[in-house]
């Protein structure tokens, strides 16, 4: 009874405040009137009057909104509604969104349970009458929602990117790259475009259907299928602009070189250096280390960063800046760059090359001997790089094993970079970085784009080197902007969230690795953990853990430091040829240090609305990068059907596993459904999968040896057999569920169920 007085009570309970009539609004299934909240709480008729102004302030204020006089939650969902799926999130869950959503509050995140048989597998942009049930709030503290598929809704993409074909009939019909599309379409037009069979072509979705299938009108054929069309099919799939607008051409096309001084430091004696990979195209740091001469910094260095001079070539406003803006950034794909700028300026005049004069924006440093910043102090300058390295030649050459090029730099230029480095090391222990060695992968390409190998990038001290001269530059400029009060473009990392947190506690506790509750968590902490299983079986298996209970880099102007580096401010300020970011921080300085022209304007664009955009081009960028190499890894992989790989499951999901072959780094899905006849349990504390009867587990990290079943390139997707691997467990004495339950969702055990009993 939530009211104080009985029936036959001369005295009327006591009137509910605000929160208690919030409260119970929120925790009632649907919608209430005012009728269900007078008998609930058991008032009078003067407090019925009452509670119609209550109620009524409360509509005004926004805390409530109704409909048919009904009273809801404006940021509760009715149970039954129309959604729209979005896609899947990090660990492989379905997310939808609410279609109607007139609320100013955050929609509430919606997971989508597994169809029932027959009625086929949801895909991003598909709509949905599902009946929705709250469940625990998620780990930023979004209203939380589990969705069950009443029935599809008629919905079709207004675009689609396929590959031609025609049937037997002689009908031309385009086969979707995207792998959430199971049927083909039927190509109605070809809007006068002479197409052949094999041509990826961008077609726009038509209304109705043709012998079962949707139809489409061909807008563009992009390229023959083939190696080099992988990369278009994540560059189109990801809407990452192509084309520069004429004017930005033109402006990039009259652009020259720096001849004069003029007011800029003379670097042209300085033995500047560029150290990248093999297959970089534009060289935007070059490098500078020798002892200081200060008697008082006995074992410091003396350090140069210098960085192109975008920020002269490309002026808040104009055609150039515009474009950059949009783009954000550049986007890598193994065989060809999407770049911010244009190649007149990202490959020509903003490039470090070698014996070429270039316009710099340089940053020096003293460091004393345990790699502390003492001071430093930003110039433009004219510089002449003396060679174009690799990561690769500068390990050699520091190994013993010099080429013609890193010999005659060995003593004075090499040696003094690898002196300083070692003390910027002490700082970066003393600090307690986090440290995830993150292995990226490697596509290898003949001259014909055909793939030749697929194996993780390695790692050497030369790597590590740039980095730390990259961060104690980019400190130095966030250090710089803030003594000068000047706006920055602060790189962001926030601590884990106290949800992330708690779920990773649990996990550690069933691996008997403590981690204490009440602490201030720095990143030492994790390397902690990661030091303790470092050797172990379990290694794999935390390493990935930790690495998802982590917070998500992004943009903002408001500075919390960078929780992964341990520093109290960080921006990015070395690469202004492929992110804005950094093109902003350049501007920021130019003003500040009065260093001439192109500096950051007056009415400059809201930091915080750039930053968002920002953190959103970088994000799509990633996934287009991350889906090129899905594709080119595919490719290799489907010429290797039937055989066998070593690797490791990086991902578990209730719809299977993911794993990752050692060696090429190549990823693929096991289905739950080919792991036998077990009925197999997504336990989500412990990130791994249990059959109900035998016990069998496949975890996290868990070593498998898996079969390459099917590989399509076109679309990227990799399917797997698990041929060995997991661990054999004891028979759990439980009753097997019957056979129409889906595998990985046992009945009685919803997401929805789990997730109120861990909140519980």
């Amino acid at each position: 009874m939530l009211g104080g007085m009985s029936k036959h009570s001369p005295h009327p309970a006591p009137f509910p405040s605000t929160e208690q009539i919030l409260e119970f609004i929120k925790d009632s299934p649907g919608t209430v009137g005012k009728r269900e909240i007078a008998r609930a709480f058991r008032l009078d008729p003067d407090q019925k009057l009452h509670l119609k102004k209550v109620l009524k302030k409360l509509k005004d204020d926004g805390l409530l909104t109704s409909s048919r006089k009904k009273l809801a939650d404006p940021g509760a969902l009715p149970p039954v509604t129309v959604v729209e799926v979005t896609g899947p999130d990090i660990d492989g869950d379905l997310l939808a969104r609410p279609v109607a959503w007139d609320s100013d509050l955050t929609p509430p995140v919606i997971f989508m349970a597994p169809v029932r048989r027959g009625q086929g597998a949801l895909g991003t942009g598909d709509r949905v009458l599902a009946r929705v049930s709250r469940i625990a709030d998620t780990e930023d503290g979004r209203a939380a929602y589990e969705g069950k598929t009443i029935r599809r809704l008629e919905h079709a993409p207004s675009d689609v990117l396929g590959v031609y074909t025609v049937d037997r009939a002689g009908n031309g019909r385009l086969s979707s790259t995207d792998r959430r599309h199971k049927n083909e379409f039927m190509v109605l037009d070809t809007g006068g475009i002479e197409v052949r069979e094999k041509d990826l072509c961008r077609a726009e979705v038509l209304p109705g259907k043709k012998l079962g299938l949707r139809q489409v009108k061909i807008k563009e054929r992009l390229a023959r299928t083939g190696p080099k069309s992988i990369s278009l099919i994540a560059i189109y799939d990801h809407s990452i602009p192509v084309e520069f607008p004429k004017d930005a051409l033109k402006q990039a096309k009259d652009a020259g070189p720096v001849t004069e001084l003029g007011d800029r430091e003379d670097l042209r004696d300085t033995p500047l250096i560029t150290i990248d990979g093999e297959d970089a195209r534009d060289f935007d740091d070059a490098v500078f280390a020798e002892p200081d001469t200060d008697p008082k910094n006995p074992g410091g260095w003396h350090l140069i960063v210098a960085i192109a001079d975008v920020s002269w070539y490309v002026r808040p406003g104009d055609p150039l800046d515009n474009s950059a803006f949009v783009r954000g950034n550049s986007v890598y794909f193994p065989d060809r760059v999407v770049p911010m700028l244009p190649e007149e300026l990202s490959n020509g005049w903003c490039s470090l090359r070698p014996d070429e004069d270039r316009p710099c924006l340089a940053a020096h440093m003293w460091i004393d001997t345990d790699g502390k910043l003492l001071r430093h102090r930003f110039v433009r300058g004219l510089m002449r790089s003396v060679a174009r390295t690799t990561y690769t030649q500068i390990q050699r050459a520091r190994d013993g094993q010099p080429d013609e090029l890193t010999q005659p730099l060995l003593d004075g230029v090499i040696a003094p970079l690898y002196g300083a480095y070692e003390c910027l090391l002490k700082a970066r222990e003393e600090r307690g970085v986090l440290e995830l060695d993150i292995a990226e992968r490697k596509i290898l390409l003949d001259d014909d784009g055909n793939v030749t190998g697929v194996q993780e990038r390695e790692r050497f001290d030369s790597h590590k080197l740039i980095e730390e001269f990259m961060i104690l530059a980019n400190v130095a400029a966030a250090e710089t902007l803030e003594k000068l009060h000047l706006p920055c473009m602060y790189r962001i990392h926030d601590e884990p969230a106290l949800a992330k947190l708690d779920s990773l506690r649990e996990f550690l506790k069933s691996v008997n690795l403590p981690f204490a509750k009440g602490q201030v968590i720095r990143a030492s902490h994790f390397n902690q953990i990661l030091a303790k299983v470092k050797g172990t079986p379990d290694s794999h298996l935390v390493s990935e853990v930790v690495l998802r209970s982590q917070s998500q880099a992004v943009y903002s102007p408001e500075n919390i430091g960078h929780f992964g580096l341990a520093l109290r401010r960080y921006c990015h300020f070395t690469s202004p040829i492929r992110r804005y970011a950094d093109l902003l921080v350049h501007r920021a300085l130019v003003r500040g240090l009065k260093l001439g022209k192109g500096k950051l304007e007056d009415d400059h664009k809201d930091f915080n609305e750039v930053g968002e955009h920002l953190s959103v081009t970088e994000r799509n960028a990633a996934h287009a990068e991350r889906d090129a190499v899905d594709r080119f890894a595919a490719l290799y992989l489907s010429e290797r059907v039937g055989q066998a790989f070593a690797g490791r499951i990086n991902g578990v999901t209730r719809f299977g596993l993911f794993v990752t072959l050692d060696g090429t780094g190549a990823d693929g899905l096991v289905p739950v459904r080919t792991l036998g006849e077990d009925y197999f349990i997504h336990d989500e504390h412990r990130h791994a999968l249990r059959g109900r009867e035998t016990g069998y587990e496949y975890r996290l990290g868990d070593p498998v040896e898996i079969l390459v079943s099917e590989a399509d390139p076109i679309t990227g997707s990799t399917v797997f057999q698990m041929l060995s691997g997991g661990t054999p467990g004891k028979k759990p004495s439980v009753t097997r569920p019957p056979k129409s339950a889906k595998p990985g969702k046992p009945k009685g055990k919803s997401r929805a169920s789990r997730r109120q009993a861990r909140k519980g």
